[in-house]
């Protein structure tokens, strides 16, 4: 048996009439998170129900009790039931001020004040009758409420027989009682239990008094089942695709898989389709998504876009993962994407492979390759494919005082335009640790070995051989103290620690220049870069080394709750050789030292947090790379982020972003994202949203970095949201969470 797919974070699909796409979900509260309720009072709409038992039987099975103040049975079978009169079988509870009962039918006429409760709904009615042992009743000028659910109405006239429910002139709404922010009449509501959906006949939907939506005819979920229908569709615009509208369709097509059709009309463009299937087993679950717009309006070609996720669990060690990706033109992103962070995508990473753990080893073999969508990068500069790489990485201590480890790897590089080759690395390791509560040593030895086979055709670019190899042993010695004492900060009792730390590399110079570069990168300098025992990624580079790092952290605690408070870093590396081995292109280098690196992270209070990393090149004097970030938040939902990043001769920036609550109801949202570098604003948008118990409406103004050429795009966002219903326009939660750092934690 396979598992049920889960439903999407999107309201439940709606099935419709072939004359209409408009969305209508009633049970979408039941997937409703609570905190979009936050603005509701959470009073019902009677203030009569009662908490029913958890454990009940059957209504088949259960007897029917009867209570009243007085009992008239003077009938020979109806019995007058008068006063705070109660009948109740298994959940169902019917109340009255009177009730005539019919003991041989079970059929009962209710008047005055009718009240009736179960699991699923709660209803208040002028009269009632029916008959309790056919599980038959009906109920004139009725208001109901939802129970579990949120959502209320009235209807003139209610029918339930068993699993059927029928309501005539009906309404419904998730506002609060006294309050209609939006309403949906109907002349006619159908609703199937057992089936789990309900039919609405001649439909309105009502902005408070203004009507927004006619529906001659609809189907929607009464309950968490999916079901095949129209999705919610999305509308937009900006400057460049023009007008902007989605309409999706959901298959439900079994428990376990489903899928999603889309058109897309981009006003500029044309229509693109798009669709999505997804699955999931008990071991195995996956998605492929893809678009297509044949014969693009700008561009005149066919455009589109392919993805695969794939993820499979072999047993309790091993896993496959697969992702393959896929689009058209290095423009795709660019065109089809809404933010700078698809814009910036140059490298689009294709990948599939098996991997495994255990207790004391990591294993994989995978394929990975890449297609390049900057049209500013040539296709030569794509990186090699790996096919494959394969890694064994088993790291196992054999006593409390000694570690073995062995690292290796084998990968088979492939380039269209370059010649590729074959390459093994392979690391043996010892290591005799020491860690006790004041402190650590961990001197250890190492011995890292590669050799090629090379194509042919790196003699041609001036490599002697096609075997070569390096190897080389690696001495490191890594050791640190703990101090403690109690102080005080911000007024707070404080424990405060001192944690200096030496880290001593070694590594022999080797001439590595008959190596090619297949994968290899000299990596960001940081902080962590300080206690590597190699500046450079991947295995064609090993540094050489005689150098000591010396670093010292502080960090300060409440010693009530043990939150850190402080945490202060700085550190640096002081080389005793010069630095030979180097990168193709690139001379050596005779550094003292490297730059001083420090970080610092500070949460003042509740309200306020800072960090700071700071890195300074004593040999030039300056500043190479600056960060500065701040947020404040108070309890009334108000924040504020405050970014500056630097990094000498590639960007300077600063980056702003706000809510701020003006009133219960309204708040305002903002970014700035600004290239001091380029005097250019890379993003900013500003809007307003306005949030009742039940309606949300958000309307973003957006200017933003549309290419690498500096080309701008102007847009607009429009949402309106009716709680439990439907949201119509382009939807801006993704931006803000996106763009606003802390946005989800603000009430």
């Amino acid at each position: 048996m396979t598992n049920a797919i889960p439903k999407r974070p999107l309201p439940a699909a709606i099935g419709l009439s072939l004359l209409l796409c408009t969305p209508l979900a009633l049970a979408e509260t039941a997937q409703s998170a609570p905190s979009r309720w936050l603005m509701c009072s959470g009073a019902p709409l009677f203030d009569w129900l009662e908490p029913l038992p958890a454990s009940l039987p059957a209504r088949e099975q259960a007897e029917i009790e009867i209570d009243a103040e007085q009992v008239d049975v003077s009938g020979k079978d109806v019995y007058r039931l008068d006063g705070d009169v109660r009948l109740q079988r298994a959940d169902q509870h019917l109340r009255a001020d009177r009730i005539d009962y019919t003991h041989s039918t079970s059929a009962f006429a209710a008047t005055g004040d009718v009240r009736y409760q179960d699991r699923d709904i709660a209803l208040g009615a002028v009269q009632a009758s029916g008959v309790l042992r056919e599980d038959r009743s009906a109920l004139d000028d009725v208001r109901y409420q939802l129970i579990g659910l949120r959502g209320r109405g009235e209807a003139s006239r209610v029918q339930m027989q068993g699993p059927l429910t029928d309501l005539s002139q009906v309404g419904y709404t998730t506002c609060d009682p006294g309050n209609a922010d939006w309403w949906l009449s109907a002349d006619r509501i159908e609703l199937d239990h057992d089936e789990g959906v309900g039919r609405a006949h001649d439909a309105t939907v009502r902005l408070g008094r203004v009507p927004i939506l006619w529906l001659p005819y609809a189907t929607f979920p009464i309950d968490d089942r999916r079901r095949s229908g129209f999705l919610y569709p999305v509308i937009g615009t900006d400057n460049d695709g023009g007008i902007d509208l989605r309409v999706p369709y959901y298959l439900n097509l079994a428990p376990n898989y489903d899928a999603t059709i889309e058109g897309r009309l981009i006003g500029n463009r044309g229509l693109m389709l798009g669709g999505e299937f997804r699955w999931l087993g008990r071991q195995q679950e996956g998605i492929v998504e893809g678009t297509w717009l044949p014969d693009d309006d700008e561009t005149g070609d066919d455009r589109g876009l392919f993805s695969l996720r794939h993820d499979a669990r072999l047993g309790t060690q091993w896993s496959a993962h697969t992702r393959l990706n896929h689009v058209s033109d290095d423009r795709y992103f660019e065109d089809f994407g809404d933010s700078l962070s698809s814009t910036s995508i140059s490298l689009l990473e294709s990948s599939t492979g098996l991997f495994g753990r255990g207790h004391w080893w990591n294993a994989s073999i995978a394929a990975q390759a890449w297609d390049v969508t900057d049209p500013n990068v040539p296709d030569s500069a794509e990186p090699f494919r790996r096919l494959p790489k394969a890694v064994f990485d088993w790291r196992r201590p054999q006593q409390d005082w000694l570690e073995l480890g062995f690292y290796g790897e084998a990968v088979a590089f492939d380039h269209s335009d370059r010649p590729g080759g074959q390459r093994y690395d392979l690391r043996p390791s010892l290591a005799l640790p020491v860690e006790r509560a004041w402190g650590f040593l961990r001197p250890q030895v190492a011995y890292r070995h590669t050799s090629y086979r090379l194509d042919s055709g790196h003699l041609a670019q001036g490599l002697t051989e096609r075997n070569p190899s390096r190897g080389l042993p690696i001495y490191s010695f890594d050791a640190g103290l703990y101090f403690e004492r109690p102080t005080r900060l911000f007024g707070s009792q404080m424990l405060q620690t001192l944690e200096p730390r030496l880290y001593y590399l070694r590594v022999p110079y080797e001439d590595q220049s008959d190596l090619p570069i297949f994968d290899t990168h000299e990596l960001s300098f940081s902080f962590d870069q300080l206690f590597r025992s190699n500046r450079f990624g991947g295995a064609d580079r090993q540094m050489d080394a005689n150098q000591a790092t010396l670093a010292l952290t502080s960090r300060w605690f409440e010693s009530d709750s043990g939150r850190e408070r402080l945490s202060a870093s700085v550190g640096q590396i002081r080389y005793f050789d010069p630095q030979r081995v180097q990168l193709p292109g690139r001379p050596a280098t005779d550094l003292d030292g490297s730059a001083y690196v420090g970080e610092l992270d500070l949460t003042i209070d509740e309200h306020w947090r800072v960090g700071v990393v700071q890195h300074w090149d004593p040999e030039l004097d300056r500043t190479t790379l600056s960060g500065l970030r701040g947020q404040w938040h108070s309890a009334s939902g108000a924040l504020a982020n405050l970014a500056y990043r630097y990094r000498r001769d590639v960007l300077e920036q600063v980056d702003g972003s706000f809510v701020y609550p003006v009133a219960a109801e309204w708040r305002l949202v903002g970014r700035w994202n600004y290239s001091l570098r380029d005097d250019s604003t890379l993003e900013a948008f500003g809007g307003v949203e306005w949030e009742s118990c039940c309606v949300a409406v958000r309307v973003l103004v957006r200017h933003y970095l549309r290419n690498r050429e500096g080309d701008k795009n102007n847009a607009l966002y429009v949402e309106l949201e009716l709680k439990g219903l439907a949201s119509l326009g382009r939807r801006s939660g993704d931006l803000l969470e996106r763009a606003i750092l802390g946005y989800s934690r603000t009430p």
